[in-house]
């Protein structure tokens, strides 16, 4: 059984995000299940690498003391599995934005989709996509975006040390990729299309894996809660 005392000198906490659910969202709800627990007013709370809201799986909460470790656990390596979209692109790289552009994909061989994830495989240049959280003088990405101004985005230096793809059932393209801090699959998504002279965007993704933390490890919010009235 878990105290008080247990919360503030600090625990890690495995959630398995649910779907259209923001980090931030998960944040406020385990926070507000320790506040309502224990009667208390003040517990801090912080997630360690943001997952998208149409992502699921792994995010690690960190409560206390153990805020302070947030910075080490974001810089771990993560895996994620998912679904790449051949025949259209959207502004948002995922299903966040419609589809702007469609592209006929009937020519594409599988053999063509698995040499493909050569290029990605390594140190290698990757532009964030416009609609993310990244600040840009003073302004989040997503604010330009949406108010529908242009911005350069600098390119990154991110690793991507496995990408493998699962299942082809075109336009779907399954895949597990194991990837360094700072990789936006969606991203990985938009580029890969380009690469096979077409359009794609990430359809679905779910994040396995944050260093030695896996997502079998991980509860949701409602078992989160049972655990903690036990």
């Amino acid at each position: 059984m878990n105290t008080l005392e247990d919360f503030k000198e600090g625990k890690v906490l495995l959630i398995d995000k649910p779907l259209n659910w923001t980090s931030f969202q998960v944040v406020n709800k385990i926070r507000w299940l320790i506040k309502q627990q224990f009667g208390i007013k003040k517990i801090k709370v912080g997630h360690a690498g943001t997952l998208d809201p149409l992502a699921t799986g792994l995010l690690i909460l960190c409560t206390g003391k153990f805020t302070k470790k947030i910075e080490t656990y974001q810089a771990q390596v993560k895996e994620y599995t998912g679904t790449i979209t051949l025949g259209g692109t959207t502004p948002s790289y995922d299903l966040e934005s419609e589809i702007d552009q469609t592209f006929d994909f009937s020519t594409i061989s599988k053999e063509e989709v698995q040499n493909t994830t050569q290029q990605f495989i390594g140190e290698i240049q990757q532009q964030p996509p416009i609609f993310s959280a990244l600040k840009k003088d003073g302004k989040r990405l997503y604010e330009y975006a949406r108010a529908g101004e242009k911005v350069e985005i600098p390119t990154r230096t991110i690793t991507i040390s496995e990408f493998e793809i699962t299942n082809i059932k075109l336009p779907n393209i399954e895949f597990r990729v194991v990837c360094s801090k700072g990789t936006y699959i969606r991203s990985l998504a938009h580029d890969f299309g380009k690469a096979l002279n077409n359009g794609a965007h990430l359809s679905v993704l779910r994040r396995t894996k944050i260093g030695d933390f896996s997502v079998a490890d991980a509860v949701g919010i409602s078992e989160f809660e049972e655990k903690l009235h036990s």
